[in-house]
């Protein structure tokens, strides 16, 4: 795997992350420990969890698997969802975000936290008691950098600006959402972060699993797969799965799949990781075979045909004002978009 530096920060990271999510959830910890092994093995050092993932069990295999190999690994953890009924255990406050690393740091057996993201944005917190706690964590060594995670762009810019303004240390990463499913970003959030320097870690590459090839038109779901689940998230996967644009795509990338003799899998996977701005796409397994063959998306990479043809299945379109602007920057004499 490539080296990737962590936005503008110093801190090496391999250009492929692994999201332990499914650890102590989904698969137990056996698994996970295989799983973890051979990521490290193929050149890994990044791994991403948080509090919220298996109750605090995910964090708690990830630490137990970190003993001896601590200074090898690049940690990353979240904070801001709820951890349980009680009011106060939820948010971006001073006194969640100082429970909350507390018990990460315990969970995860470790002095410090290489990344420590905000889960999402907290309107009923102000962000200058949640960005000067995050600055105190990081002056006092238990973390050493701080993210943003499902942020809009104007919530991230106003952020960085107070950052910026009282001297703080600012977010240096962002973990969004984005996929040939789930283009948005490309709008604003993309830009901002290449704009200002930010690593982009991307999260569901592969759309919850819509693009690895397992769910085919006009076929009942399968067995085991995440759909299945009872979770909103598969709830909203399984209208998904009922879009005929989501469907459009998932054909157009199993058909290059087919015409490479490679995987759904890797055809999605290639194309987050060489978008300009992404950093390190985030790998969600549950097997060791699904580790093993999104990594194998690192032997090749899509021709320029091949990412016009993904890019117009996906039927994206920026709309106003960025077609409008790109419209003025090229000069152009006919109508702007919207007259035409």
């Amino acid at each position: 795997m490539e080296i990737r530096t962590l936005g503008r920060t110093g801190l090496k990271i391999t250009e492929f992350c692994l999201g332990a999510m499914t650890f102590g959830r989904e698969i137990d910890e056996a698994s996970a420990r295989t799983i973890l092994d051979r990521y490290m093995e193929a050149g890994g050092n990044f791994v991403d969890t948080a509090d919220v993932y298996g109750g605090g069990a995910s964090e708690k295999i990830v630490g137990r698997w970190l003993q001896g190999r601590r200074d090898l690994i690049v940690l990353a953890t979240k904070v801001r969802l709820a951890v349980s009924p009680s009011p106060n255990d939820v948010g971006a406050s001073r006194r969640h975000i100082r429970e909350g690393v507390e018990a990460s740091l315990r969970r995860l057996q470790t002095d410090w936290i290489d990344l420590y993201q905000l889960h999402c944005w907290d309107a009923t917190t102000p962000l200058e008691e949640t960005l000067s706690t995050l600055d105190d964590l990081v002056r006092e060594g238990k973390v050493r950098y701080i993210g943003a995670s499902n942020f809009t762009a104007w919530q991230l810019m106003k952020a960085l600006g107070v950052s910026a303004r009282h001297d703080w240390e600012p977010f240096v990463s962002l973990q969004p959402q984005y996929s040939l499913a789930v283009r948005d970003i490309e709008r604003e959030l993309l830009p901002l972060c290449r704009s200002e320097g930010l690593a982009v870690l991307p999260w569901s590459p592969l759309a919850g699993g819509l693009l690895s090839g397992k769910y085919k038109r006009g076929q009942e779901t399968p067995e085991g797969t995440r759909a299945r689940d009872t979770t909103p998230s598969a709830f909203h996967l399984r209208q998904r799965l009922e879009q005929e644009r989501t469907l459009a795509i998932a054909d157009a990338v199993s058909k290059i799949a087919a015409d490479e003799g490679r995987s759904p899998a890797q055809v999605a996977l290639n194309w987050v990781r060489t978008r300009p701005g992404v950093t390190a796409p985030i790998l969600g397994v549950r097997t060791l075979a699904q580790l093993d063959d999104d990594l194998a998306c690192l032997e090749w990479r899509l021709d320029d045909a091949q990412i016009a043809a993904l890019e117009e299945a996906t039927g994206f379109e920026r709309g106003y004002p960025y077609d409008f602007i790109d419209w003025i920057h090229a000069g152009a004499i006919s109508k702007p978009p919207a007259m035409r």
